[in-house]
């Protein structure tokens, strides 16, 4: 049985530019280094970021850091699907399962070392990576029962959100904390919340767009 990978949707802002530098950068790749090479360089990134966070309890300047190791995994977990498709030599099972195994362990590390850096409370790192892990699941049900894998939802994709997280994660070193009317909250809890119902929002969407498009392809007799 010939195996049929899903169709990727992927219509986010910086997708078209990204493609095209993401070939430029797999056509000049030297032969040495293969996707399995990139796929390890995005963990360590996510990884060493997560790090970074944890060790800017006791430093602030290791922020910086974190953005720069955000930028690492964007380069590795890019690019290693494009290098197999500019040289041809692709394992769609193999590199799709791979690929989100290892993101799953990347993200918990990246919040997880948010969380015990002390500007995002624990409670609140938890019920992110619960989002995350949620919103994940949904994906990868509709990419085996729909045949679709969606990367993007509007014009967010996961570039755009290593984009933001970078930039908040630098904005951190000057304005820690926020005032909401006569209360003072830490800014990471407060995105932390945005984020969250920004995910579930996503979650129940392509969860009720899935249902309804397989209730359509499969009628009872």
């Amino acid at each position: 049985m010939t195996f049929r990978p899903a169709t990727r949707m992927q219509e986010s802002l910086l997708a078209p530019l990204e493609k095209r530098v993401l070939i430029a950068m797999a056509e000049r790749m030297p032969r040495q280094i293969n996707s399995d090479h990139l796929t390890l360089l995005g963990f360590i990134g996510m990884a060493l970021a997560g790090a970074c966070y944890v060790y800017s309890r006791r430093y602030p300047p290791a922020l910086i850091g974190a953005a720069v190791c955000l930028g690492l995994n964007w380069l590795g977990d890019s690019l290693d699907g494009t290098l197999a498709r500019v040289r041809n030599r692709q394992r769609p099972r193999y590199g799709f399962y791979v690929d989100h195994v290892v993101d799953a362990f990347g993200a918990l590390f990246l919040i997880g070392g948010l969380g015990l850096s002390g500007y995002m409370t624990g409670t609140m790192a938890l019920m992110l990576i619960i989002a995350y892990f949620l919103l994940s699941i949904e994906l990868y049900l509709a990419t085996y029962a729909v045949g679709i894998f969606r990367l993007s939802f509007g014009i967010f994709g996961p570039t755009e959100l290593r984009i933001v997280v970078a930039l908040g994660t630098l904005f951190l070193l000057k304005k820690p904390v926020v005032n909401i009317g006569d209360s003072q909250y830490l800014l990471c809890d407060v995105a932390g919340v945005v984020t969250i119902g920004i995910l579930v929002s996503f979650t129940i969407y392509s969860a009720l767009q899935n249902t309804v498009r397989l209730y359509r392809r499969e009628p009872l007799s």
